[in-house]
């Protein structure tokens, strides 16, 4: 409910490693804004989450240069001595955090009061962040800004952005910042301790001693201001964080969950948006904006955090250095609680809708709760947790399943328990209601919740609950976000409302509490739910209606405003408006000097690795298919993939993997119902996932495909997994229809919610669709086609089910044969070889023969420029070509060097500082060769066309230093020496051996990142002349006005699709 923002306009395909791991089960999964959980959420997500499909869009580069951390699942404690005082801190609290292996430190600093927890480990991936309290008594967004406007330059950094230039030559793991309803956090992370400490330098300067206070462009930057060319044109608002903002108010899914959080906490900061109200945004002046940071961004209201295996006493003496000049201060920065109120209430309001038949806007609703106004214990929440997945977990769940048989509505929405906000709230309800049926929603969850309250849970769904849960808490999986920052952001979830930081990482012993009492057989969630949910009048009813005329008005009201305003204006002042617009844009234009960058610290290229680092794989042939095994230890996890060959699909039949994978788990098998196979994966694994895996293959035509069923359980359940994997391939049951129609219906739903808020993803797979077939397989299984598929399959489950069952069983007879089949497995020697005999077995269940021949894959759409219209107050522009086929280019490693300095630098200046988009990016893969410029949320068209066909001179003229040349190398190998853990090793491994992409040629590719010149950058802006030129193909996700008035002035520019 509450939305976080993931700030900074980082690319919106990397704003992704902002907690993917962390994010909320299916509650935040229906958010616009990534949402973050202190305990129950990110500590409980269900393991089996953690195992999404992962597409071979931008991966070749990661899969053909990986470079191998020696990351074990559970670091082991260097024994240091703890010291009691240093550097002006004085140690509070000491305890040894046996769940994570770790000694953890609470330190006070003696002049400010100023707090730390310092993390004692071995874990190399070295974590640190500093967090505000920043509650809200307005929607204009001030710590959103902040967030944005800190990291423009400092005192010790005083250049535009020091914050791009560690983006362009930093090895992080991780970078970003993101403002929550009531704090602000800036988090980083490195592996490279030299590297670490300098995040840590830049970010602490960063919001001790920002430029922006004083310097009022980067605010008119960053926030909001009045932009005019001409004293004759229309003034228009521009501002990153403002743009940004329309983006997030035009997804409903966005506007509803804002809705939610503002009727839930009348009362209190919450009531507020602290990321701004685009309508309100511009009422935000410069000194309110100083007051804010003068108030909140001071030692007394700071939390300090360090994770990892750096030297402890370091970290006290980095911290005092900043904070020896700052004295205590009492800063009232306290979140009220939200008192709970004595009656249930209603709310309806209106989103956003198109006016098209086929996007069938229908309504929201769901119901509502704040929990508490006191602290839950540590067990109540872990009960709490138990119950939400009990309840919602899986779409087997009882809660989850009722909402879904229904027919009420297209997807559920809400998810459950959140307790990311000072009081944990509570959330479920349904979207694509008809609106008549509103009050029946409310209904159905009020019934079902007062029979579970009296009838419980099976004891099969309990165990699975059980080891579901308990094998994500000791798996401590986060992906690819840092484990230090997962504990930071779980502990900060306590510690900002004054209560024990350390509560929400130890959970062993509640656990083994809570698993007691189930074992009594104690009925210990009829109680609850009856407390917080049944009996608990602070309940609210969201309904969030269509209105086709919505998006309109806002707009006239938007254009009125700053008409009124213009007109009020002397001519003198219009003039001065245009100035102040030419010096903004002179400003954002001019580059910091050489001399002047050199302020930001950087590692030299000495400090990267020449040679490429491998994963262990040992390949080896049995009964026509292929093992892979990768050793490496893995805590007794054993994490497996299947790959089953998808070129004998007919290409008719493509758009119907998605559902045919997602059917293979979700309508049970000949000899258990869905429930059961549902509850039997809970038990028996950590998770399986069944998706679709395609991608270009470089030098050939035809594009790789697979069905993957990836899995993970610990060792001892081996055979248990794969005699899974075998009854879900072999004897799934693809025949009913109702279950199968809820599925449609969740995709159509979701598709057409998505378009909105990530356009910049369809503009990209329709441009790739023009330019390869791996393109168009990927739009035909996950774009604008797809979501067309979707639509008339929603209309012929109901007139041809017979028709569309035989489609499903024609998949699997093409898909199931051993031969070209390829296990992978991860794990060590020991568990690898008891797996042996299992696999075997596996394989055996898989019918022989003679493999079936490819299909014929050869599609393509028609190159054309379109325009997707939704209605949307933002652009997604896209602009895209094929390097390989339209210019001759011959891949070399400098292309990935350039690619990432073009993202930094004119890219990032000319979209998203001048032109105010909140991203704007490049991306080349290697694998088709095809190269797309995009930008996010943005409120240019044709503008910001001009940038992209601008590239190729930018390229052509630049004067190249070479401490430029170095940040870039040394940025590309931080992206590509990707960290990892052991299961995404062994998955990296798998993809190069699918494609193909051998050490000798990653070494090779290596080779040519690190000897890049200035002589390539020239070279290759004589290459993306081929997308400025004639092939050169637009997509555009925009407004039916806007896509209009292009086709006005450039008549017949492009083709114009109604999407919603």
């Amino acid at each position: 409910m509450a939305q976080l923002r993931s700030g900074l306009g980082v690319a919106p395909g990397r704003m992704s490693q902002a907690a993917p791991s962390l994010i909320s089960r299916a509650f935040s999964s229906q958010r616009a804004g990534l949402s973050l959980r202190s305990f129950s959420g990110a500590l409980l997500k269900p393991a089996s989450q953690a195992l999404r499909p992962l597409t071979a869009s931008g991966l070749p580069r990661q899969l053909a240069h990986t470079r191998v951390y020696a990351v074990a699942a559970a670091p082991v404690v260097k024994q240091r001595e703890v010291v009691r005082e240093a550097h002006g801190f004085k140690l509070v609290r000491e305890q040894f955090v046996k769940e994570y292996d770790s000694t953890v430190l609470l330190y006070k600093h003696d002049k400010t009061g100023a707090e730390v927890i310092s993390v004692l480990n071995s874990d190399e991936n070295k974590t640190f962040g500093v967090v505000f309290r920043t509650p809200v008594d307005n929607s204009y967004g001030i710590p959103h800004i902040l967030e944005h406007s800190v990291l423009c330059g400092s005192r010790k950094y005083p250049i535009k952005e020091p914050f791009v230039e560690l983006m362009k030559g930093s090895l992080n793991t991780f970078l970003n910042a993101f403002t929550y309803p009531d704090r602000t956090c800036y988090p980083v992370a490195s592996t490279n301790l030299q590297d670490f400490y300098n995040l840590v330098d830049v970010y602490l300067d960063a919001v001790f001693h920002p430029r922006c206070i004083k310097d009022q462009r980067v605010f008119e930057q960053e926030g909001w201001h009045y932009e005019l060319d001409n004293p004759e044109e229309e003034m228009s608002y521009k501002g990153v964080v403002f743009n940004e903002m329309k983006g997030v108010y035009s997804q409903p899914d966005s506007v509803f969950y804002r809705g939610v959080q503002q009727a839930l906490f009348p009362d209190n900061t919450y009531r507020h948006d602290s990321g701004g109200d685009p309508t309100v945004i511009p009422q935000l002046t410069f000194e309110q904006f100083k007051e804010f940071h003068a108030k909140y961004y001071h030692p007394s209201n700071a939390r300090f955090w360090f994770y990892g295996d750096d030297e402890p006493t370091q970290r006290l003496k980095l911290l005092n250095e900043v904070l020896s000049e700052f004295e205590a201060r009492a800063v009232d920065s306290a979140v009220e609680t939200q008192p709970l109120h004595k009656a249930p209430r209603k709310v309806v309001q209106h989103y956003a809708a198109g006016d098209s038949e086929e996007g069938e806007q229908k309504a929201y609703v769901a119901v509502n709760w704040v929990l508490t106004d006191e602290p839950l214990s540590v067990e109540t929440e872990l009960g709490l947790a138990f119950l939400d997945y009990l309840m919602l977990g899986t779409n087997a769940a009882p809660l989850r399943k009722a909402l879904n048989d229904s027919g009420l509505g297209a997807a559920v929405i809400g998810g459950g328990m959140d307790d990311e906000l000072k009081q944990p709230v509570w959330s479920l309800g349904l979207k694509g209601v008809d609106p008549a049926n509103v009050d029946k929603v409310e209904a159905l969850v009020l019934e079902k919740l007062g029979e579970l309250s009296r009838t419980g849970f099976s004891a099969s769904a309990i165990e699975a609950a059980v080891n579901t849960i308990e094998f994500s808490l000791r798996e401590n999986n986060t992906g690819s976000f840092p484990r230090g920052l997962s504990l930071m952001l779980r502990a900060v979830g306590a510690w900002i409302y004054d209560r024990d930081p350390f509560q929400p990482i130890q959970w062993e012993e509640a656990l083994n509490s809570f698993k007691a009492k189930l074992a009594s057989g104690q009925d210990v969630f009829g109680p609850l739910i009856t407390k917080y949910l049944l009996n608990n009048t602070h309940k609210v009813t969201m309904v969030l209606l269509p209105d086709p005329e919505l998006g309109s008005k806002v707009e006239a009201e938007e254009k009125a405003q700053l008409s009124s305003v213009q007109a009020a204006l002397a001519k003198e002042q219009v003039e001065g408006v245009v100035a102040s617009t030419r010096a903004l844009k002179e400003l954002q234009e001019t580059p910091d000097s050489p001399e002047a960058l050199k302020c930001v610290p950087i590692l030299q290229l000495s400090d990267i690795p020449r040679t490429i680092s491998k994963v262990p794989t040992a390949v080896s042939k049995k009964q026509g298919a292929t093992t892979l095994t990768h050793d490496l230890f893995t805590n007794d996890v054993l994490y497996m993939e299947v790959a089953l060959d998808l070129r004998p699909v007919p290409p008719s039949l493509l758009p119907l993997i998605p559902l045919f994978c997602r059917s293979l788990t979700n309508m049970g098998t000949t000899t258990e119902s869905f429930v059961q196979l549902t509850e039997r994966i809970g038990r028996k694994t950590g998770g399986l996932s069944v998706y679709p895996f395609t991608s270009p293959v470089r030098g050939r035509k035809e594009p790789l495909g697979y069905i993957m069923v990836r899995g993970k359980a610990m060792a001892g359940k081996a055979g248990d997994m794969l005699d899974l994997v075998r009854d879900v391939l072999l004897t799934a049951k693809l025949d009913d229809k109702a279950r199968f129609t809820q599925m449609v219906n969740e995709t159509k739903a979701g598709m057409e919610a998505g378009i909105v808020g990530s356009g910049h993803s369809y503009a990209a797979k329709r441009l790739g669709a023009q330019l390869s077939t791996a393109g168009w397989m990927s739009e035909q299984m996950g774009g604008l086609s797809y979501l067309e598929y979707i639509r008339t399959l929603a209309k012929r489950v109901e007139s041809d089910w017979e028709g569309v069952q035989a489609d499903l069983e024609a998949i699997r007879k093409s898909l199931l044969q051993r031969e070209g089949a390829v296990v992978n497995l991860t794990a060590d020697e020991r568990t690898l070889t008891a797996t042996e005999q299992h696999v075997n077995n596996f394989l055996s269940a898989l019918p022989a023969g003679q493999p079936l021949g490819a299909a014929p894959w050869t599609g393509l759409l028609p190159r054309q420029n379109e325009a997707l219209v939704v209605p949307t107050q933002v652009n997604y522009v896209g602009k895209a070509a094929n390097l390989y086929a339209d210019a001759g280019y011959k891949l070399n490693g400098s292309a990935y060097v350039i690619e990432k300095y073009l993202g930094t630098t004119w890219l990032w200046d000319r979209v998203r500082v001048v032109g105010g988009a909140y991203g704007g990016f490049c991306s080349f893969d290697p694998n088709s060769g095809n190269f797309a410029y995009l930008s996010y949320r943005d409120p240019n068209l044709m503008e910001t066309l001009e940038v992209y066909d601008g590239t190729s001179d930018f390229l052509r003229t630049l004067d190249l230093n070479s401490d430029e040349l170095t940040k870039s190398i040394i940025g590309t190998m931080g992206d590509i020496d990707a960290y990892q853990l052991p299961d995404a090793k062994g998955y990296a491994a798998l993809n190069r051996y699918l494609l193909g992409v051998t050490d000798e040629e990653r070494q090779e590719r290596r080779d040519q990142i690190l000897s890049t010149s200035a002589k390539d950058f020239k070279a290759f802006g004589e290459v993306l002349d081929a997308i400025k030129g004639d092939v050169g193909r637009v997509v555009a996700v925009t407004s039916a006005e806007k896509a209009k008035a292009v086709n006005e002035a450039r008549a017949g520019f492009w083709d114009i699709k109604k999407v919603l």
